[in-house]
């Protein structure tokens, strides 16, 4: 599998912040917005560059990857896998892969999203909340991605890491999940020049409010109907 670090990013939606783009093997069969039903990177423009990472046209395999972490200077705000998952095949995260990005992130700030499968009692869930719960521990801030506000309950029970969910359309910029948590609208959705460069919330890793993400995209319909149920 190959992995491209873009250490400046020309997405307006993060800002110019370093982005990381992790070949679509690593998505886990466990995300209901896979392929065709409503996943935003793999019907948007960035579609093109994450198949070309796929493809092994572009990006690098994991060893040089992680060299261009490590390399990445003190502070350096990272959005990992702006497409695709944590490392790992399919539903299993490589914890091995998982802990060297983990080291490589040291001193520096990197953050993302999972939606690897942590809940119940397989094997590989458990490995994955333990996987998850270390790199959180350790200063990777993996929010666990959530599809929609009772998902989000389930997910913040864990107590391994901050949760982000996915909102229907038209909802409002606060909420609350059926267990009362706040959820907050991402504030580059609910306010004009906000990027990920100037938020960071998604990067901190303590924080008691779940971020939300309303359904967007060409699918936007679909990814509502998901996040409504």
């Amino acid at each position: 599998m190959h992995y491209l670090l873009t250490p400046i990013s020309g997405n307006r939606k993060t800002g110019p912040i370093a982005v990381t783009t992790n070949s679509k093997e690593t998505c886990p069969p466990a995300c209901p917005f896979r392929k065709n039903n409503g996943c935003y990177a793999a019907i948007s423009a960035l579609n093109i560059h994450w198949t070309r990472v796929t493809d092994g046209n572009a990006g690098v395999l994991f060893p040089d990857f992680v060299k261009g972490l490590a390399a990445l200077p003190p502070n350096q705000l990272t959005r990992l896998n702006q497409a695709g998952d944590l490392p790992g095949k399919g539903n299993r995260i490589n914890g091995e892969q998982l802990r060297a990005v983990t080291e490589a992130g040291k001193g520096k700030r990197f953050f993302t999203y999972t939606h690897k499968p942590v809940l119940g009692d397989s094997y590989v869930a458990k490995q994955n909340r333990k996987h998850v719960k270390e790199a959180n521990d350790n200063g990777v801030v993996i929010n666990l991605s959530a599809n929609n506000l009772h998902n989000a309950d389930e997910l913040k029970a864990l107590g391994i890491g901050p949760v982000a969910c996915v909102l229907p359309l038209g909802s409002p910029d606060t909420v609350f999940t059926p267990k009362g948590h706040k959820v907050i609208k991402c504030p580059a959705q609910s306010r004009e020049y906000v990027t990920c460069s100037t938020c960071k919330l998604c990067a901190i890793p303590n924080r008691n409010v779940i971020i939300g993400f309303e359904a967007h995209g060409v699918a936007k319909k679909k990814v509502s109907e998901i996040a409504a149920q």
